[in-house]
């Protein structure tokens, strides 16, 4: 007998995206599923229909094969086997194992022990200690563990006591129909234990709010968005847990001269008509200081020059990247007597029909 189409199977179009396989697939597995279904042959083939259906249409190479060549594409063999034998693991793969309360998987409890926050801070510097790298001295606030107790929650000399109600998990399980439903233990809150004499110091949460101060090396080279990830300083876990990561993202302010992009610099530098008509050397602004900058004869404002290796590290090494500088013709609005006599003597005598034959061209080409 002809194997049903995948798409027919699950109830979607052949358009339909991940989100709307995923829905449809649901549905048929709770609804056919063999612990809702016991003895019925016919229910128990629907399932694993649609979890075959499922295996080929949620993954893209295979079901890219399968719109091109059909069920010879994705191998098309007979008794495929859907590998859920408990109707929890359908809610586990989709998530939803806390649907009905429940506070993780159904069938393993969870243990109370848990991992602390990861924390962010922001920090700010200057495109100078950008460049060349900086000890940075923070202040992070957080969640500490509390040393009276060591985290613990109980007054010294006394112990939390396993929960009689979850047995210590955490959770409890009930039957509501065919389901098995998992819920938070109402008695211990979840924690797994009670903590009949709670430390004064922390009034029995293990933690305490404090702050520490840390001494944080940034790298030459690090970028509006760099993080720097600090193992260990998060925020102290839950009944002993182990501390979550500090990840310290870094924001470059803008700089009055300099813009940069990646490694590389740009700036702009004035000169005079005689210095761009007869060349010369001028001074240019570094990071570092400043740097000879020849300007040939004739050069036309908007000429960038490149000083090399007078940009910003590389993270990923490789040296510096350079420095691009945009002269720009500055034209003075006052001048003494003899400044615009030696002016208008030069009107005199320059050829001034003269004109800028690539921009004529790039006239023609708009215009052609």
């Amino acid at each position: 007998m002809s194997k049903r189409d995948y798409y027919e199977i699950l109830g979607v179009e052949k358009n339909a995206g991940e989100r709307e396989i995923k829905t449809a697939y649901r549905k048929l597995a709770v609804k056919f599923h063999p612990d809702k279904n016991p003895d019925d042959k016919e229910a128990e083939d629907r399932f694993k229909e649609a979890a075959e259906a499922y295996a080929v249409l949620s993954d893209t190479d295979k079901r890219a094969r399968y719109d091109r060549f059909g069920h010879s594409g994705v191998g098309g063999s007979q008794g495929f086997d859907p590998g859920f034998t408990n109707i929890e693991d359908i809610f586990d793969l989709f998530g939803f194992g806390d649907m009905f309360g429940g506070g993780g998987s159904g069938r393993s409890g969870r243990s109370s022990v848990q991992r602390g926050a990861d924390l962010r801070y922001d920090y700010q510097i200057t495109l100078e200690e950008a460049a060349t790298g900086k000890d940075a001295k923070l202040e992070i606030p957080r969640l500490e563990k509390c040393l009276e107790c060591e985290g613990k929650g109980a007054a010294k000399g006394t112990s939390p006591e396993t929960c009689i109600s979850c047995g210590g998990g955490g959770q409890t399980r009930y039957q509501q129909g065919f389901f098995s439903v998992m819920r938070t233990c109402p008695n211990c809150s979840g924690r797994g234990q009670i903590i009949k004499d709670p430390c004064k110091g922390c009034s029995g949460a293990g933690r305490v709010e404090n702050s520490k101060r840390l001494e944080v090396k940034i790298p030459a080279g690090v970028e509006t968005g760099s993080r720097l990830r600090i193992s260990g300083e998060g925020e102290a876990g839950a009944n002993g847990g182990p501390s979550g990561d500090l990840y310290v993202v870094i924001h470059v302010a803008e700089h009055e001269m300099f813009e940069r992009q990646g490694a590389n610099l740009y700036t702009s530098a004035p000169i005079s008509f005689t210095q761009a008509a007869l060349g010369a050397e001028i001074k240019v602004r570094t990071l570092d200081g400043e740097e000879e900058l020849k300007i040939p004869a004739g050069t036309q404002t908007g000429t960038v020059f490149r000083v090399k290796s007078q940009g910003v590290p590389s993270l990923s090494g490789g040296g510096k990247g350079d420095l691009f500088v945009a002269v720009t013709l500055i034209t003075p609005k006052t001048l003494t007597k003899e400044q615009r006599k030696l002016l208008e003597q030069l009107a005199e005598i320059e050829d001034v029909d003269f004109q800028d034959e690539g921009f004529i061209d790039k006239v023609r080409n708009i215009f052609s």
